[in-house]
């Protein structure tokens, strides 16, 4: 049988004699092998040319759209997002180079100006900075006696009275002596408000929204406890140093100017014990009146702070400043001293935040609770002394 060897027809268009080779050892008739394969070979160029022809027009269609496209007048908000902002960065980046000496073409792709309203569509950045005034309280808590409770108030046991020794000769017997004793309780008061905000505006603020409230209610609950401490009337609140009735006054001597020898006096009428561990406590108008005060031998009472973190001190004692504490006027008491560790704060509960978004879910509100439980009391008013500005 001859077979036909079919050779060189990758990319031909026509089938030459010479790449026909009849073999022998077949039966076939050669001339049907020829026009079969002339046919096949046929067939395969004509689907080349056709899938060519079939790529040919979409070219030339989608050559056609982008013609249309360019010659047609662009309405507004026709332009190509991804276009547009290429050509903003090469005008930008021309800018850059050149600086004053770009081209009029990229100019034109910085200009956003509005001839109408005389200014520029640029957009204001929002901050994530607030701006808030400064909140000032009384920082009691650095000096005074901390303690932690579980229960709604804490009983402190005191004895009221002593035992009375007497001399006695031989063989005289002694005289019987009594103890009596009492409590101080401190109860732990409650300080609580709540404040509604806006849904959309804890959505859209990403969390800086509720960030600030908790923040304002921290810095408000701190600043009526520290009030509290200073001046509480310990009906529904602590009670406050300036408002027990068992602190002694000093009397200053004058009415409008405070003199050093009142509190140099007012400063040894205390025990050693209580005198030597004591704190002066004033307000900022007060301790600026003090700083200009002098001995009688020209030194002044006031002396800076010589070494980082060791307060200033008057007459060898640390000051604090106390926003809450009176100004300089007649029958006021502008000035504390004593040992505060005899001033007992309990803390029953930290300042608890509670959020509830479904009490006021049908308004878009939600509403967050803030709690505080404390208390404060004075334990010994014999260890404090309070300057009276008063003459008699």
């Amino acid at each position: 049988m001859r077979h036909l060897m079919k050779t060189g027809l990758r990319g031909s268009t026509a089938l030459s004699p010479a790449d026909l080779t009849l073999k022998e050892g077949g039966e076939d008739d050669p001339n049907d092998i020829v026009t079969k394969a002339i046919g096949d070979l046929t067939e395969t160029v004509n689907k080349r040319f056709d899938d060519q022809d079939a790529d040919r027009k979409k070219l030339s269609d989608r050559l056609d759209k982008i013609e249309a496209k360019s010659n047609r007048a662009k309405g507004e908000g026709e332009d190509d997002p991804d276009e547009a902002a290429a050509v903003e960065k090469k005008a930008f980046g021309t800018y850059l180079r050149r600086g004053d000496a770009v081209p009029d073409e990229d100019r034109k792709a910085l200009t956003v100006a509005n001839d109408e309203q005389g200014g520029y569509l640029a957009p204001a950045e929002m901050s994530t900075e607030f701006i808030r005034d400064l909140v000032e309280y009384s920082p009691i808590r650095s000096v005074a006696s901390v303690r932690g409770i579980s229960s709604p108030s804490v009983k402190y046991p005191k004895r009221t009275s002593g035992t009375n020794a007497q001399w006695e000769g031989e063989a005289e017997e002694a005289q019987e002596s009594t103890v009596t004793f009492g409590q101080l309780e401190v109860p732990a008061r409650k300080l609580m408000t709540y404040v509604d905000i806006s849904n959309e505006l804890l959505a859209d603020s990403g969390g800086t929204a509720e960030a600030e409230v908790r923040l304002a209610l921290a810095e408000d609950v701190g600043k009526k406890e520290g009030a509290a401490f200073v001046n509480g009337t310990g009906a529904g609140q602590p009670e406050g140093l300036m408002t027990h009735t068992g602190i002694a006054e000093w009397v200053n001597g004058s009415t409008t100017a405070v003199s050093p020898d009142a509190m140099v006096k007012m400063m040894y009428n205390l025990p050693a014990a209580y005198r030597n561990s004591g704190t002066w406590m004033m307000n900022g108008t007060t301790l600026g009146v003090i700083r200009t005060l002098k001995d009688g031998d020209g030194r002044f009472l006031w002396q800076p702070s010589f070494q980082a973190g060791q307060p200033e001190t008057i007459l060898g004692r640390p000051v604090i400043e106390a926003v809450d504490m009176p100004d300089v006027g007649a029958g006021a008491f502008p000035i504390l001293y004593g040992d505060f560790s005899a001033y007992r704060i309990v803390d029953r509960l930290a300042m608890s935040i509670l959020v509830n978004p479904y009490l006021l879910a049908t308004k878009g509100l939600t509403r967050i609770h803030a709690t505080r439980r404390v208390g404060g009391r004075v334990l010994q008013a014999e260890r404090f002394r309070k300057l009276k500005m008063s003459t008699s």
